[in-house]
């Protein structure tokens, strides 16, 4: 059930995206009047679900039909809406543009005045980029809407009774589980979650903490601190303390699946230390990595059923188990609440942030490690909760809207920004790139994006057999 609900939040929130990136396209188009032959969401290859198009003045409807009803073609001045198979996507069929569609053919006749080829390039250009200036605004815009209606997520650290919970790494820095962080490069952070960005991904270097005992210390790390904190696995860098150490899922070929851990046990002890936190837990395998561990569990928590299993301990700190454990100090947390104005602030601050945290991610992407985490559509839906929640529907739709936005913009053939590279440069140079050159463009773009989602999709399935 969790998987169906996830999968419909997804499919919901792409189909949401989509439809409104192609209006981008669309909208543009129409007011220059270019023919717009295809509007559908999701791609059909062989058949589509629904087609619909105004024929001679009359509503025509087909379902479940492998291509347009032939007198559909006596009307070609309007447009044909469809809804495709495969929720991969969306596309606008252009009348005189080469697309993903490869349709040269009518590039062969002589260009016509409402074709995309005969605009003015700058109309083009407005077309291009249609798509990807609706993305950016609705991004900004569900940001504005959803701190207006839910507020924002604070962390009161005077409230905070056991401190936070601190990576096993961040001991060489003298940051211990417990200790509270006061300012970050000298602001007082809002939360957690601003915490962990400002270090890890807009180059925050300086912070102040205070440790459990009451001392207080300026800490400075080292420039390369978030490469560091990324191939050590410690992200997020600091959490909130969490106890309840409740097994939720021993993953497949896992060292625990091996030394016998099953869901439901409660962790208690390792090599005979009591654990009470999960942050306890993660420094103690964090320091015996590579070496085996004796951890004591209760099967199902019953306190008469308890047994001590032996387990080596991987390279990068873990056994193979996901704990389902509970925040202590819920009261250090609260949502503020802020009137229009403010949302509309505090919101374009949000997406302005969203975006260049997803752009400054790329520093890890093209690394060893960042190479193994990508993933596609199933990671993508895990990003959803099990439940449908609105507030992190909302959340999750606008960070996929803006992150939409950047991947479309990017220069490569068979992206909007591909596009737009050889509408800049007809722009500059006054000539219009050779037809065969943005057809091998095209096929090189097409090429390059399946390879990457075949990928993407392919380390999510490996992830999946071997969790």
């Amino acid at each position: 059930m969790e998987i169906l609900i996830k999968a419909a939040q997804l499919i919901t929130s792409l189909a949401i995206l989509v439809t409104l990136h192609e209006f981008g396209h669309f909208i543009p188009a129409k007011l220059f009047k270019t023919r717009v032959e295809k509007f559908y969401l999701f791609f059909n290859p062989y058949f589509s679900f629904f087609r619909w198009k105004k024929v001679n003045g009359q509503k025509k409807k087909s379902w479940f039909s492998k291509s347009s009803p032939k007198e559909w073609a006596e009307d070609p001045d309007t447009t044909e809406w469809g809804i495709g198979w495969v929720p991969l996507g969306g596309y606008v069929k252009i009348a005189g543009m080469i697309d993903e569609s490869m349709d040269t053919e009518q590039l062969q006749r002589e260009p016509q005045p409402w074709e995309f080829r005969s605009k003015k390039p700058w109309q083009r250009l407005i077309i291009m980029i249609g798509g990807v200036t609706v993305n950016l605004v609705l991004g900004f815009i569900i940001y504005i809407g959803v701190v207006f209606t839910w507020g924002q997520l604070t962390l009161d650290q005077n409230k905070l009774q056991n401190g936070l919970g601190a990576h096993p790494y961040l001991s060489k820095y003298g940051i211990k589980s417990g200790d509270k962080v006061l300012a970050v490069e000298g602001r007082k952070p809002l939360n957690l979650d601003e915490i962990n960005k400002e270090i890890l991904l807009r180059g925050a270097r300086s912070i102040q903490v205070v440790h459990s005992g009451g001392q207080k210390e300026s800490i400075q790390f080292p420039k390369d601190i978030d490469q560091k904190l990324f191939q050590a696995g410690a992200f997020p860098a600091f959490t909130l303390r969490s106890n309840s150490l409740k097994i939720a899922e021993v993953s497949k070929d896992s060292p625990a699946l091996r030394a016998g851990f099953k869901s439901m046990d409660y962790i208690y002890e390792v090599n005979g230390q009591y654990i009470q936190y999960y942050d306890e837990f993660q420094a103690a395998l964090f320091a015996k990595k590579n070496q085996t561990v004796a951890i004591k569990v209760a099967r199902k928590g019953d306190p008469k059923d308890t047994l001590t299993l032996d387990v080596k301990v991987k390279s990068n700190g873990t056994i193979g188990v996901i704990i389902n454990s509970e925040f202590v100090d819920q009261k250090a947390l609260s949502e503020e609440q802020y009137d229009f104005a403010e949302s509309v602030s505090i919101g374009m601050g949000f997406g302005y942030n969203t975006l260049s945290d997803y752009v400054s991610q790329f520093k890890f992407v093209f690394t060893k490690k960042g190479a193994t985490q990508i993933g596609g559509f199933a990671s993508i839906g895990n990003m959803f909760p099990p439940l449908w929640d609105w507030h992190t529907f909302w959340l999750t739709t606008a960070l996929l809207s803006i992150i939409l936005a950047f991947m479309n913009i990017l220069p490569i053939p068979a992206l909007d920004g591909g596009h737009v590279v050889f509408l800049l440069y007809e722009m500059i140079t006054g000539k219009e790139a050779p037809q065969k050159v943005l057809e091998v463009a095209q096929y090189i773009g097409i090429f390059l994006l399946l390879s990457l989602m075949i990928y993407a999709n392919g380390a999510d399935l490996v992830r999946w057999l071997i969790k």
